[in-house]
């Protein structure tokens, strides 16, 4: 069974012994595990890279929480203000990711962040197209999708 295979069997356990169905236990019982499994199992291979990901994830979350900060604050702006400075466009975005779960999960980060629109993805699975809100520089925008591909990829290494 893999890391998160225990870490969430654990969780489950620490649910049904507590007697209190909650998720906040659920979650409670998931980082009681964590801490449980990096203490146990902490020179077995299998767990090391496990036990890497959880800051990784942190940190991620973090950094796209202030994206959708700061998209919000760009679509709020032009829709109080009476000048529109949108300038719509689709930009395509060769992808680095290859599995299917690694270019939906990439494509529904997108989607959620406003002033962005997954629209399709090519049949070879090599390019996604994006309609962006605001597409002033194109090289830019390219940039900050590709690094957050690049985050993406490096997440689910």
């Amino acid at each position: 069974m893999r890391a998160f295979g225990w870490n969430m069997l654990l969780a489950l356990l620490w649910v049904i012994l507590s007697g209190n169905y909650s998720i906040s236990n659920l979650v409670a019982g998931m980082l009681l595990s964590y801490l449980v499994l990096a203490f146990v199992a902490r020179d077995k291979p299998t767990f090391a890279n496990y036990f890497g990901k959880l800051p990784q994830i942190i940190r991620f979350v973090l950094f796209f929480i202030w994206d959708l900060v700061k998209a919000n604050a760009r679509v709020a702006h032009d829709v109080l203000t009476p000048t529109h400075l949108m300038r719509p466009g689709v930009i395509a975005i060769p992808l680095d990711l290859k599995d299917d779960a690694g270019i939906s999960l990439f494509a529904n980060l997108i989607t959620v962040t406003p002033g962005s629109l997954t629209l399709d993805v090519s049949s070879d699975r090599k390019v996604l197209y994006v309609h962006m809100m605001y597409l002033d520089n194109e090289a830019r925008q390219l940039a900050e999708l590709k690094a957050l591909e690049a985050r993406v990829l490096n997440l689910l290494r």
